[in-house]
């Protein structure tokens, strides 16, 4: 079975980060440490939730979380329809030659900016037609970066699928960043170019480096239409969030893209659902997301309610091996 990959790396830009594969910019950004080792696990943090609390958020949120899942196909056909016509994904989520040609103008989607218009050289940098528009896939894994999945054994499952999103972010080095996608073959690189003016360089960036290291990935940009017509979506079903996640984004477009949707590491909390404990914010590290650009409980909820109508299937424990 052919597996795809894609990558989203994060732009680390001022006080938001995006990813898909999106890159994370070439600044200041540390390589992650061997993923066996793992973070240390933070102590836990009585001021800031009582442990009452926590049991009894940990326990409202389980006892909504349906653990036998079965797929309703009406209500994925309803919740895909509804996405599509109001975002289209398949043709829409990326910028394209078809849809951007040399003159337009792109309109950034983070920041109130100039609008950028397209040069021959930069319209020489996007692909020729959307990759997913006859893209369909039976499974499709999207691999968030809670800290649940350190030592969920997840990873045999996940790797199992047809269609396989993650994020990742960007080192600070050319060629360690060209190396690091070698493993993901002839994967698509989804990168927010256009959300703020300066994830356009770095963006370029990892272009042009792809371009000199001969490497395998193909670089493909988010269209910020598409994140404008996703966010409007999103409000419209009673999300509050000054931005969507990465996570949200992604969890969407597999939604077009797969019949069958898988989201792993999406529990946003701190402690785990199952005994308490403490877990960190990411499983490669405890850095802290910026709370008030998005709003992961809320997204959480939503993707809960996904979940208990067969639309997609959260996993939120360890994986059976």
């Amino acid at each position: 079975m052919r597996r795809c990959y894609l990558l989203m790396f994060c732009l680390l830009v001022l006080t938001t980060v995006m990813l898909i594969v999106y890159l994370v910019g070439f600044s200041k950004v540390k390589a992650r440490g061997p993923a066996q080792e793992g973070p240390k696990r933070p102590e836990p943090e009585e001021s800031e939730m009582c442990q009452e609390c926590r049991e009894k958020t940990i326990k409202k949120l389980m006892t909504l979380y349906s653990p036998t899942w079965k797929k309703q196909e009406a209500n994925l056909h309803q919740f895909r329809s509804q996405l599509q016509s109001k975002c289209n994904g398949i043709s829409s989520a990326v910028i394209t030659q078809e849809n951007t040609p040399v003159g337009s103008k792109v309109i950034y989607d983070g920041e109130k900016r100039k609008p950028l218009q397209v040069t021959p050289k930069l319209f020489s940098t996007f692909v020729k037609e959307a990759p997913f528009r006859n893209h369909t896939s039976e499974t499709c894994a999207v691999v968030g970066n809670s800290g649940i999945l350190s030592n969920s054994s997840c990873g045999d499952e996940i790797n199992s699928a047809q269609f396989v999103i993650r994020f990742n972010g960007l080192t600070e080095q050319r060629r360690p960043f060209a190396e690091s996608l070698v493993r993901y073959g002839d994967s698509l690189l989804l990168l927010p170019a256009f959300s703020y003016w300066h994830n356009t360089a770095v963006s370029l960036r990892a272009v042009y480096t792809l371009q000199d290291f001969d490497g395998s990935a193909r670089p493909i940009f988010l269209n910020p239409e598409y994140l404008r017509g996703l966010t409007w979506f999103w409000r419209a079903r009673g999300l509050k969030a000054m931005r969507l996640s990465t996570g949200l984004i992604v969890a969407s477009l597999a939604s077009e893209l797969c019949a069958n949707v898988h989201l792993y590491g999406f529990w946003p909390f701190p402690w785990h659902p199952h005994g308490g404990g403490p877990l960190t914010n990411h499983y490669y590290d405890n850095r802290q997301s910026k709370k008030k650009v998005h709003n992961m409980p809320d997204e959480f909820v939503h993707l809960l309610r996904l979940h208990n109508q067969g639309v997609v299937k959260l996993h939120l424990g360890k994986c059976e091996p």
